[in-house]
């Protein structure tokens, strides 16, 4: 491979749409149309079927029931839906609520709208590593409390949190437990069950599926309940009504299908990759993994650069996709949320990048990556770029 052909590695913002994914949604934007809806001809019961069988393949990967999964337009929609929903319903149990300084926009965006309506959040802080104290997390439990919201890994560092752990403490105070489980997902053992999370939410285009669909899993638990955010057709019970998007779902129900069988392997060839792309890197004065003596996902890494300009680096290796933390954020200039949060300076925290590999990440893209990383940090080092 020659050096300049474009290397993708930002696998945490998106994936490439699996060819047996693929080839599984054509047949429902063409010959297999049908409205999901439509319960009185072939065409309606063809789709139905299809979601049907997706429903399984969902829950199949995340230890969930398949009546226990909802089909909404990506995770963003079903965190909205969960945490909005979950607090409206339940206004009568409390009006408090607490999550991470480190989470996704898609969750902290949601709750300070959920400060403005009145609810209190508590945002709770990480160490240098990016993991919380669950004293501090019991400790902010009080009478009002009536959901726990946390990732199960963070989309900038790969930080895993410890859910079970998180879960029995929701569990023994009554309290609703939601897991953005989104970069989780497909990368490690999830399992709704095992774990004891009340709630997840994930997202197709992070596991080789097309983008514009996603879940949210729902374990009963008695006396609880969602309001819905949407209106009209009852589609979901009710709970995200408006037309199926049969392909969409379709190709997430491949996507869990096959990342249940080849996770595990994967994992490990990955791992592998990650771990010999951070030992040359590391190598390098003044670089550091961030989060990397914490429990991690196993096909990614964050690094910060000491003494360079962030910019002058990104545009230095304009063949590889990287990126500077989440995608959702990258249309600014200001330093990541995560990495500030771990005590990173904004300076420090601009000269980061985040490195995502993935199904389709060879060897050779990993060794070309590593050479022209090093070259560009002692080019700028040299030139004396780095403020």
């Amino acid at each position: 491979m020659k050096p300049k052909q474009k290397i993708y590695l930002d696998y945490n913002a998106t994936t490439p749409v699996d060819p047996r994914v693929l080839e599984e949604m054509i047949p429902f934007f063409t010959d297999k149309f049908g409205n999901f809806s439509s319960r009185s001809h072939a065409f309606g019961w063809e789709a139905e079927e299809a979601v049907d069988i997706a429903r399984e393949q969902v829950a199949s990967l995340i230890g969930a029931r398949p009546s226990e999964v909802i089909f909404t337009s990506g995770a963003t929609e079903a965190l909205n839906l969960a945490l909005i929903g979950t607090c409206r319903a339940n206004q009568h149990r409390g009006n408090h609520l607490i999550t991470c300084a480190t989470e996704h926009r898609a969750v902290l965006d949601t709750c300070h709208h959920l400060e403005d309506q009145g609810f209190r959040v508590t945002f709770l802080p990480v160490d240098a590593q990016g993991r919380i104290d669950l004293t501090e997390l019991q400790a902010a439990i009080t009478d009002q409390t009536i959901l726990i919201s946390l990732m199960a890994a963070n989309n900038e560092t790969g930080v895993l949190h410890p859910l079970e752990k998180i879960a029995h403490i929701a569990q023994e105070q009554d309290i609703l437990f939601l897991c953005d489980a989104t970069q989780a997902v497909g990368k490690i053992p999830f399992d709704m069950g095992k774990l004891g999370t009340d709630m997840a939410a994930l997202s197709a285009h992070k596991i080789y599926g097309p983008k514009g669909v996603g879940a949210l899993c729902i374990r009963k638990r008695p006396g609880w309940y969602l309001t819905p955010q949407l209106f009209g057709g009852g589609q979901e019970k009710g709970l995200r009504p408006g037309t199926l998007n049969v392909p969409g779902i379709v190709g997430l129900g491949k996507a869990c299908e096959i990342a249940a069988a080849e996770m595990e392997a994967e994992g490990i060839r990955l791992r592998k990759l990650r771990d010999q792309l951070e030992g040359e890197l590391t190598q390098i004065k003044g670089v550091q993994v961030n989060g990397g003596e914490a429990e991690r996902l196993p096909h990614m890494t964050n690094l910060s650069f000491a003494h360079l300009d962030g910019n002058r680096l990104i545009r230095s290796l304009k063949h590889l996709a990287l990126s500077r933390g989440s995608a959702c954020s990258s249309v600014t200039e200001k330093p990541s949320h995560v990495l500030t949060a771990m005590g990173l300076s904004e300076e420090l925290a601009l000269a980061s990048l985040r490195i995502g590999l993935g199904r389709f990440t060879t060897q050779e893209e990993v060794e070309i990556a590593t050479q022209s990383i090093r070259a560009a940090v002692e080019k700028l080092l040299l030139l004396g770029a780095g403020k």
